[in-house]
């Protein structure tokens, strides 16, 4: 029902003038398609109708007048977009409050039928903030009081994106309120956000924004990610919850794709190996894996999206990036990949080779399966990567005898897709300047190893001498 029957005619007034219209709600859906382009802002903050709308958000009651106050909020929500005068009207006349009190307020937030009104009201705040930090201060009062704590809790992707928009928009440019937002009193805001987007995804990249200066840039990852974890009262088999596997998703994806624009934290890298030194220690590799991240096991996504998130760091050029893959090595980073490549079963081509029974038996005398497909090529990509331009890095695999082994990966398999490749780039960065591993790879005997023609994509070839049975490396060109 129209909620003109209701209202004092001074406050009708002003809308039914503006366009002529026998009613309220039809008076606000003309004044909201006006004010869906710049002149049409602009004409409408000339006549101040920001201030009747704020006033009649305060007087329309919910529910019983929930879809006047829908659309009264879309016209605030259009009339705050980019338009300045109604922006600092909307400060003045108190409009973070009186939108802010609407929205969390109980009737509201406790239904779920309350027709996008949460939302049309976070919106109206994100327009608001992107006036500048005087505006953005105001309403960062109002997350700082935790008063959108329980809409944060709202498992919705529509309330979740808004409500990231504020948020950035007020710690983008403020490192002041980046650390409060990180502090334990706000924390939980964030936590909750994103365990909603764990739950129902998110349509914007906002969030992804704020996990991209809290976690890689800062050095606030290790608080989000230990209050995602099981509270103690839960009893599980997992390690690591959805939460967590989730934000190590997001993070991984966030950083293969601005690899060369991303600033990285030292803490963040150490992090991440810890991750996944853990969580080597959790997962089972009785069993074949039945597809690539994610799997549907937290423990598992867990140890992928680590591994993928530290394939992604040992990328970055070692010329102008400061010590992350310097710092990991001291802590016998290459060793533990190393290590982990020799457990595994060989790839399945030299798996055919060799001449085993096909029994159970012999399957786990083989070595570990891999956990995930894709899990060997991301190792190999982690020491192919950590190897380009690191002189240090190419003589420990050396010296942990693990040149041959690389060799073995310059191959086709059936559960890691692009093995081979990223084995041929693994060796071709081993080889690379490094007369000592070159020195190595010449001097194989050739008795019982595996051919690699592949290597003919280096530009080298391997010729036997057939007295002395060892190979020789020969570069085609």
């Amino acid at each position: 029902m129209d909620a003109a029957i209701t209202l004092d005619e001074r406050i009708l007034q002003p809308f039914i003038a503006a366009t002529n219209s026998s009613t309220l709600n039809k008076a606000l859906e003309n004044l909201i398609e006006l004010a869906r382009t710049k002149e049409g802002r602009s004409d409408l903050a000339s006549k101040n109708m920001l201030n009747p709308t704020l006033q009649l958000c305060k007087l329309l009651s919910y529910p019983s007048s929930g879809d006047t106050l829908l659309l009264a909020l879309k016209l605030i929500r259009n009339l705050c977009a980019g338009e300045l005068r109604n922006q600092n009207s909307f400060m003045k006349q108190n409009g973070v409050d009186i939108v802010s009190d609407i929205i969390s307020s109980k009737e509201i937030v406790n239904d779920s039928n309350h027709g996008g009104l949460i939302r049309m009201g976070l919106q109206v705040l994100a327009n608001v903030s992107l006036a500048g930090e005087e505006h953005q201060l105001v309403i960062w009062n109002h997350i700082y009081t935790l008063k959108f704590l329980e809409i944060a809790k709202i498992r919705r992707k529509e309330t979740c994106d808004p409500l990231c928009m504020i948020i950035y928009a007020c710690i983008e440019e403020n490192h002041e309120l980046l650390d409060k937002l990180c502090s334990d009193r706000v924390l939980p805001l964030l936590v909750e956000i994103i365990r909603s987007a764990s739950e129902v995804g998110f349509g914007e990249d906002w969030l992804k924004l704020i996990l991209s200066r809290t976690c890689i840039e800062e050095s606030y990852f290790t608080p989000i990610f230990s209050n995602l974890q099981y509270p103690p009262s839960i009893e599980t088999t997992n390690t690591f919850t959805q939460e967590q596997s989730f934000l190590l998703s997001i993070l991984s994806e966030m950083i293969n794709e601005q690899l060369e624009h991303i600033t990285l934290s030292k803490l963040f890298a150490l992090d991440i190996f810890k991750i996944l030194k853990t969580s080597l220690g959790v997962v089972d590799y009785a069993s074949r894996p039945k597809s690539g991240l994610p799997t549907g096991s937290n423990d598992i996504d867990a140890l992928g999206y680590s591994l993928c998130i530290l394939r992604d760091i040992c990328a970055f050029d070692p010329r102008n990036k400061e010590g992350h893959v310097d710092m990991l090595l001291s802590l016998g980073f290459i060793e533990t990949f190393l290590d982990l490549l020799r457990e595994l079963e060989p790839p399945s081509i030299i798996r055919k080779t060799i001449k085993h029974d096909e029994n159970e038996e012999t399957k786990t005398h083989l070595g570990k399966l891999c956990p995930y497909k894709g899990f060997r090529s991301d190792i190999v990509a982690v020491i192919g990567n950590c190897a380009y331009g690191r002189k240090r890095v190419q003589d420990d695999v050396r010296e942990k005898n693990g040149i041959l082994l690389m060799l073995q990966h310059c191959v086709t398999d059936d559960e890691n897709p692009f093995l081979r490749e990223w084995g041929i780039w693994g060796v071709r960065n081993l080889l690379e300047g490094n007369v000592e591993n070159q020195r190595v790879v010449s001097e194989l005997e050739i008795q019982g190893s595996v051919n690699l023609p592949e290597l003919s994509n280096l530009g080298l070839r391997v010729d036997v001498d057939q007295l002395t049975r060892r190979a020789k490396l020969v570069n085609m060109a």
